[in-house]
C-alpha cells in the first residue's frame, strides 16, 4: 500500500467531468480518479473548512459509523479493472478490521472527513499512475513513435486529461495549510 494524499480537484474543460488528484506522499506519481459532481463537492467542501447548514450524506455516514461504536482507520483504493476503480473502507469494531466496498469517491469524501490516510495498491498505481517529473514531461514531448506500446495502453483511460494538465497550476489550487 501506498499513502497518498489529495493533490487537488479538477474540472475537464473537454467535458465538464470531475477529477480528483491523488498525489503519492513520498514520490511524484499522480493517480487521476474521475469522480461526479455531488462526490467533488463534498470532498472540496470538507477540504476548505465550508460550513453547510445540514449534514451532508457524507457527513451523515460518518455520524452514522460513530454513533455505532465504529472507527474509521483508512481507505485503500484497491483495485482498476475495465477504467473503473474500486476502494474499501477500513473500519474497526468491537475490535476487529472490516473492510466496506465503496466507490473511490465516497471512500474519499469519507476519508477527508475522519481525517484518515488514502491509501493505494501499488498495483492501481502500475496501471494509472502518472510520472510528472521532468523525464515524463520530456517523454510526453517525444514523437508517438518513440513511445512504448505498454506505456499507451497503460495510459489510455486518461491520455487526454493528462495532456490537458497545467502543472503550474497544482500549487495554486491545493487548500492553505496543506
Amino acid at each position: 500500500m501506498i499513502e497518498m494524499s489529495i493533490e487537488s480537484i479538477r474540472v475537464s474543460l473537454m467535458n465538464y467531468q470531475r477529477v480528483v488528484i491523488l498525489k503519492e506522499k513520498n514520490a511524484e506519481r499522480y493517480l487521476p480518479i474521475w469522480i461526479g459532481p455531488a462526490e467533488a463537492d463534498a470532498i472540496a467542501v470538507r477540504l476548505q473548512d465550508v460550513s453547510v447548514a445540514r449534514p451532508l450524506t457524507h457527513d451523515l455516514l460518518r455520524s452514522v459509523i460513530d454513533a455505532l461504536g465504529a472507527e474509521i482507520n483508512c481507505i485503500i483504493v484497491n483495485d482498476l479493472a475495465n477504467d473503473t476503480f474500486y476502494a474499501r473502507i477500513v473500519l474497526y469494531v468491537n475490535g476487529r478490521s472490516m473492510e466496506i466496498d465503496s466507490r473511490p469517491s465516497d471512500a474519499i469524501a469519507l476519508a477527508v472527513r475522519a481525517n484518515v490516510p488514502i491509501f493505494a495498491d501499488e498495483a492501481v498505481l502500475e496501471k494509472a499512475g502518472v510520472l510528472l517529473d521532468k523525464e515524463a514531461e520530456k517523454a510526453a514531448g517525444e514523437e508517438l513513435g518513440e513511445v512504448k506500446p505498454e506505456e499507451l495502453e497503460k495510459m489510455s483511460a486518461f491520455r487526454d486529461f493528462i495532456e490537458s494538465l497545467d502543472l503550474d497550476d497544482f500549487e495554486k489550487r491545493r487548500p492553505h495549510g496543506k
